[in-house]
């Protein structure tokens, strides 16, 4: 019985120190998948998958995070912000071409 325990520590130390350095490094993994009939292209899917620690990706210029509505609260401020603006700049543009 006390085997299977150092086995399993062992095994769970292992599967911790490659998680921890397939963050640090990152790993890209890509592939495409064309569809074609009779030589006509139908669906051409392009993946591309990125896994890296938060700092790795940062440091390759990787932050599209910071900016999606969906996943910060501050992008969604951002978001909220720039419709305001929008709307009151049509509102300024609609009276500028109203008084010319």
């Amino acid at each position: 019985m006390p085997e299977q325990r150092m086995q399993h520590n062992i095994q769970a130390t292992n599967l911790a120190d490659i998680l921890e350095r397939v963050l640090d490094k990152g790993i890209v993994i890509a592939g495409d998948i064309t569809i074609s009939l009779v030589d006509v292209e139908l669906l051409n899917i392009k993946v591309r998958l990125l896994i890296a620690s938060v700092d790795k990706a940062m440091e390759m210029g990787i932050n599209w995070w910071e900016s999606d509505p969906y996943l910060t609260t501050r992008a969604r401020q951002l978001e909220d912000e720039n419709k305001l603006l929008k709307e009151r700049l049509d509102r300024i543009e609609a009276k500028v071409q109203e008084t010319a």
